[in-house]
């Protein structure tokens, strides 16, 4: 079997379960930024040194895979797609923010940003969050067209970079912490 298709050339895509849409569809924005959020977590995993984050990080990269599957499924053939695969629930999102609560008990965040790069593992966390909301940025305008079929989908992106940032911080826990001075967590909302 050849890697290349050529199906591609002419600049549209083939969806999962039917449809066929350009490449530069929001839709193929959303579930390809996804799919930069998997690759820069598997730099983040090879650079990370706790096992805990490590094992962490490959639950996550396979719960975005979901993601990337739900986005390239378009809602008229979503029904379709639950038949064969599972997809993003409301236990995931309760499961993360578990997972957060028990991280948050053995950091110390500062009140103020901090500044990433600490070591090269959470700064590739920190990558990995930041493209992370470049892709939440895409589902939320999937979801104001009205076309994303899973509501617990956003939920659990945005979820998932709060989960990003204390894996980086739990990461970095024992190294100095770098801040961003006279500017508090607090003064901004987000």
């Amino acid at each position: 079997m050849k890697i290349y298709t050529k199906t591609g050339d002419e600049g549209k895509t083939d969806l999962f379960f039917g449809g066929r849409v350009s490449k530069n569809n929001i839709r193929c924005e959303a579930y390809g930024e996804t799919d930069s959020v998997v690759s820069a977590l598997g730099l983040a995993r090879s650079l990370c040194k706790d096992e805990k984050v490590r094992a962490n990080i490959l639950n996550i990269q396979n719960h975005l895979f979901t993601v990337g599957a739900e986005l390239a499924t378009l809602p008229e053939n979503y029904s379709k797609m639950k038949d064969y695969y599972k997809t993003i629930s409301e236990s995931m999102i309760i499961e993360m923010e578990s997972l957060i609560d028990e991280l948050s008990e053995e950091v110390d965040l500062p009140p103020n940003f901090i500044i990433p790069g600490a070591s090269t593992g959470s700064a590739a966390l920190d990558i990995a969050r930041s493209t992370l909301r470049s892709a939440e940025r895409r589902i939320v305008a999937l979801n104001d067209m009205r076309t994303l079929a899973n509501p617990h989908l956003l939920t659990f992106v945005n979820r998932l970079s709060d989960l990003l940032f204390m894996l980086s911080s739990y990461e970095d826990r024992y190294l100095p912490t770098e801040i961003i001075s006279g500017q508090k967590l607090d003064d901004l909302d987000e």
